[in-house]
């Protein structure tokens, strides 16, 4: 099961379990943690996932946050848990006054639905009081499981991720003002947009005229735009009905056709070969699709086969060990590859050697 799969998942059994969540502490076994297991970090492991970290703040001693992501021996992010029904305020919050006696660079506040991650965009070293990224876990969409997928441990990167927080931090903001001002146009809104299509002087009276008109076009704007992306999206449903019908003509006049690789097997090979450039010239990792597996190869031989993705059905990954016996390895997605580096690296060595 892949990452995104695991994350909707997770909000499905979250609408089930929500009536008897009673107290903060069944809140956090029943989604926050299994959420931080999620993202990679072992919860039992307190050099990954240390609970209830103490974070002292001047003369106050023993102050301690529910959660402290851990790197290199030092807290990356900042968790702080609420009850699911309790609301999310930073400036009340623990995590607001905790952030800048550590080094921690990201603070996340949750009640097990809402996830909110922050960090010092404004002024260095002090939490800002709007987060930069934020979701519901029952409405996720798309483009945010791709941001949340950059904490993963797999991924993490503090440079990476703040490099990227300024901006989705405004876009964020930025939906959230033109959100309010389409359900309920503002007067200022309203007479920027007159102004561009009415000469007269501004009165209140025609501003309340032009209000309704305005918002009603923006739905209708918004209604157009959706109707043209269902009618792109039907016409290459039908290319792709039409290419598919083709391919299958060619698949029985030719069946080596018939083998597609798919994105998640590149995904895969992309994962390897991140893995063996550190100790191995990239160029040389290479990839052959066939029917039941996919192979990646050391030098594009078949005699020197790094290991096989099983992707179809029961993913797994097959590596031979020296006496060239297949070990086999269930995986539950392709970011579970990053946990046999070692085994991967070690046979990509014995093959270098022949």
């Amino acid at each position: 099961m892949d990452f995104k799969d695991q994350i909707m998942q997770l909000a499905a059994r979250a609408e089930k379990m929500i009536p008897q969540l009673q107290t903060e502490e069944a809140t956090k076994n029943a989604l926050i943690m299994p959420f931080i297991q999620i993202m990679g970090y072992d919860v039992f492991n307190p050099f990954e996932v240390n609970p209830e970290f103490i974070a002292d703040i001047g003369i106050k001693k023993g102050e301690k946050v529910d959660y402290a992501i851990m790197k290199d021996g030092e807290p990356a992010i900042l968790i702080e848990c609420k009850h699911h029904l309790e609301n999310l305020d930073p400036h009340n919050s623990q995590l607001f006054r905790y952030f800048h006696t550590t080094k921690a660079k990201f603070g996340l506040l949750s009640n097990g639905m809402t996830y909110r991650f922050y960090t010092d965009l404004v002024e260095q070293n002090k939490m800002d009081s709007t987060p930069f990224f934020e979701f519901k876990l029952t409405e996720i969409k798309e483009v945010e499981i791709a941001e949340l997928r950059k904490f993963h441990k797999s991924y993490f990167d503090v440079e990476n991720i703040t490099n990227t927080a300024s901006e989705l931090k405004y876009l964020n903001e930025f939906k959230n003002i033109l959100s309010k001002e389409m359900e309920a146009p503002s007067e200022h809104f309203v007479a920027f947009f007159t102004k561009q299509v009415y000469p007269g002087v501004l009165t209140a009276k025609v501003k309340e005229q032009f209000l309704p008109i305005i918002k009603r076009s923006f739905n209708q704007l918004i209604n157009d735009t959706i109707n043209e992306r269902l009618k792109a999206a039907l016409n290459q449903e039908k290319q792709k009905d039409a290419q598919a019908a083709v391919k299958i003509e060619e698949a029985q006049e030719n069946p080596v056709s018939s083998i597609i690789t798919t994105e998640e097997e590149l995904e895969g090979f992309y994962i390897v070969k991140s893995i063996l450039r550190q100790t191995i010239d990239a160029k040389r990792i290479t990839y052959r699709a066939a029917q039941s597996y996919f192979a990646i190869l050391l030098d594009d031989n078949n005699r020197k086969t790094i290991c096989r993705l099983h992707l179809n059905n029961k993913k797994s990954l097959v590596v031979l060990d020296e006496n060239k016996k297949e070990i086999k390895y269930e995986i539950g997605g392709i970011d579970e590859i990053f946990k046999y580096s070692e085994i991967l690296i070690k046979a990509t060595e014995r093959l270098n050697k022949k």
